[in-house]
């Protein structure tokens, strides 16, 4: 932006406190979902950030201070909160370095990359009385509060099925990203996949089973990138796919239940425009475009329905309360532990080709 971001310190009922951030990692998520957010909802200061070789930081806004390592900024007694967003393998590590270091965090998809490391990260947080938490924007999506909506207002009555999807078309492995790397962490589960999966648990509750297909379909790829992962319910059927090698993103959600059914293709449009350099501040902030809307299908009533605006806001102010008032986390460490469980799970269930217990 290449010019100092004024943070407002009037927000209602907090008195003027700010909360000092550190982010780990200055990439597509820490330039364009987290700061944003930070530097734009009162109450938030970016203080520091980690880029090893960069300063892309300091050309967003030149008050943010420049790291060259995470124990460089974890260092800094002033800041209150680190959002880590490197590599998958690191999350554990650097979860465990900030919370030794009395500081609160944010963790990027996937929170940690087994269950038993995430358990041992919240007991290290409880332990010290600090919040450890996971980045799950996609809760406030446009298309997920639009299916949350029609789900509470009993438009479909009892779900029978539910199917979501979030694909992407990467046919060539892309070989200088992390993300294309194997390793541990790696491919498309953990990335896409706990997205998928705390919308259905967030949904559904804990299934009593987990079944997953779990394939590496492109030539030369080093990772999974197609899964479709079944939880299974006494009275639904709940199935979760992601594959790198759909052009078009249709479907996004299908749902059947005894009053109709509801078709959705279309991704958030968040993202896409964070990705302009906007900021989230404009009066239509996250609201669809009209092709995107999903349409209903039951004897009450057939025909498109307007999506909810999608903000990822109620995130941020969340974890704002939690450190300046003891507020808790939205995303609480039940349903952390409840999607690395399925991850878990899915891995196990691939390799024994079974079902397995949850």
């Amino acid at each position: 932006m290449g010019k100092s971001i004024e943070t407002q310190t009037n927000f209602k009922n907090m008195s003027d406190t700010i909360v000092n951030v550190g982010l780990v990692g200055f990439g597509l998520s820490g330039r364009y979902f987290h700061a944003p957010f930070l530097s734009t909802i009162p109450g938030f200061k970016i203080k520091g950030v980690v880029e090893r070789n960069r300063n892309d930081a300091q050309a967003y806004d030149p008050a943010i201070e420049n790291h060259k390592s995470i124990d460089s900024l974890l260092n800094d007694d002033a800041i209150q909160v680190v959002f880590i967003c490197t590599p998958n393998e690191t999350h554990f590590e650097y979860a465990m370095k900030a919370l030794e270091k009395g500081k609160h965090i944010v963790i990027e998809k996937p929170f940690a990359n087994t269950e038993a490391e995430a358990a041992e990260i919240f007991r290290l947080a409880e332990s010290k009385g600090l919040v450890a938490t996971a980045y799950q924007n996609r809760r406030w999506d446009s298309d997920f509060l639009t299916v949350k909506r029609l789900i509470s207002d009993d438009r479909l009555g009892n779900i029978f099925e539910f199917e979501s999807r979030y694909d992407r078309y990467r046919p060539v492995p892309v070989t200088n990203t992390w993300k294309e790397q194997g390793g541990v962490g790696a491919g498309n589960v953990y990335n896409l996949g706990p997205h998928l999966i705390d919308q259905a648990l967030v949904l559904f509750g804990t299934p009593e089973t987990v079944t997953a297909n779990i394939k590496s379909l492109r030539g030369g790829s080093a990772i999974d990138d197609y899964f479709s992962i079944v939880l299974g319910y006494p009275d639904k059927v709940v199935t979760l796919k992601s594959s790198l090698l759909v052009y078009h993103n249709e479907p996004r959600y299908l749902l059947h239940g005894s009053k109709g059914s509801f078709f959705k293709g279309g991704l958030d449009v968040q993202e896409e425009t964070l990705r302009k350099d906007q900021l989230p501040t404009g009066e239509n902030w996250g609201a669809e475009p009209e092709n995107r809307w999903g349409t209903l299908y039951s004897d009450a009533y057939t025909g498109i329905v307007k999506s909810e605006p999608g903000n990822y806001s109620p995130f941020y102010r969340n974890i704002r309360d939690c450190v300046a008032a003891g507020a808790q986390p939205l995303v609480k460490p039940r349903e952390v532990l409840n999607t690395a469980r399925v991850i878990d799970l899915a891995f196990k269930s691939e390799a024994e080709k079974s079902v397995q217990p949850f």
